[in-house]
């Protein structure tokens, strides 16, 4: 099991900039795929981008694509999403994921870190 605990979030005006990290801890980080994913309030959590063991590979929901990037430090086992032009919508909690395969389920989760937008 990893343990994963988020961290950046706050509340920013509509157009501006936060970057989340996800600390990892508990396996090698390295050879699992990371993910973030969102849940507003009264709305179903979502995903919001991906990211391969080795970083080469990243997938977005179409509503964040050209506006927020996903990365990682496998050195120093963290997990970024850099969130550009934001807009009040992606108002949410932000969870941080591992899954040990490139596919399914995802396996651990953070607890999730506060993100709101102001217009």
């Amino acid at each position: 099991q990893v343990q994963l605990v988020e961290s950046g979030g706050g509340l920013v005006q509509a157009g501006g900039s936060l970057r989340l990290s996800c600390a990892a801890s508990g396996r090698t980080f390295s050879t699992d795929n990371m993910g973030w994913f969102r849940q507003a309030p009264g709305k179903e959590r979502e995903f919001v981008a991906v990211i391969s063991g080795s970083g080469g590979t990243e997938l977005y929901a179409n509503s964040v694509k050209g506006r927020f990037t996903i990365s990682r430090d496998n050195a120093k086992n963290t997990l970024y999403l850099q969130m550009n032009s934001l807009k009040p919508e992606d108002t949410a909690v932000y969870y941080c994921a591992a899954r040990r395969s490139s596919f399914g389920s995802f396996d651990d989760w953070g607890h999730g870190t506060q993100v709101t937008v102001s217009s």
